[in-house]
């Protein structure tokens, strides 16, 4: 028999399906929130509907901004010639954290998976291609995880980037195999840029 009321129950079930969150955790933080209803419940659900408002997807590199170009695009400061190519959102925050890259981003939303199929079609590979002959690139690293799935990916998209003329970099020493942009330290991060290799 359930303690808690159908409400309470879908919010849990909501909370669980968020990465980290398993159902004893979705449980206490449900709890909590609805303790707190006016210092955490209340302002959690008004930034939840204006982020689900006002957030969209950057056109131009995939990442998550209210506007579009983001903001990342729009910044002079940034160098429009060197494209850092990252698996999620979450591997581009990583690297803005770290402050080790000051030129511009593509998001691939994902790496190719055989057992997921996810293919090329699935990622945002296309607009990476399409960017990378515009003319104005002049390198393209590819910061993907060091996982088999990221390095068939990066593989992959050397193949397609070969005859656009742009060089390609990867990432090197500092990423460990397995290891995963967004659970790495800013120390690591900014040492495997300064030693990128040829990909």
């Amino acid at each position: 028999m359930a303690a808690a009321g159908p409400e309470i129950e879908r919010l849990i079930q909501l909370l669980a399906k968020l990465p980290g969150l398993g159902p004893r955790s979705a449980r206490r933080a449900a709890l909590q929130m609805l303790q707190k209803r006016d210092t955490v419940m209340r302002p959690l659900a008004q930034a939840l509907a204006e982020a689900a408002e006002k957030i969209t997807p950057c056109q131009v590199c995939g990442n998550l901004d209210i506007t579009d170009p983001c903001t990342v695009c729009r910044d002079p400061r940034r160098e429009p010639g060197v494209i850092c190519v990252v698996e999620t959102v979450s591997d581009l925050w990583a690297l803005e954290r770290a402050g080790a890259f000051k030129g511009r981003y593509h998001v691939l939303g994902g790496v190719l998976s055989a057992i997921d199929g996810i293919g090329p079609d699935e990622l945002n590979i296309a607009r990476l291609i399409e960017r990378a002959r515009d003319g104005d690139v002049s390198e393209i690293i590819l910061a993907l995880n060091a996982t088999v799935d990221g390095q068939t990916t990066a593989h992959f998209l050397a193949d397609k980037l070969a005859g656009t003329g742009v060089a390609l970099t990867s990432l090197a020493r500092g990423v460990p195999v397995g290891g995963e942009l967004d659970y790495l330290d800013d120390g690591t991060l900014t040492a495997a840029f300064r030693s990128r290799r040829p990909a």
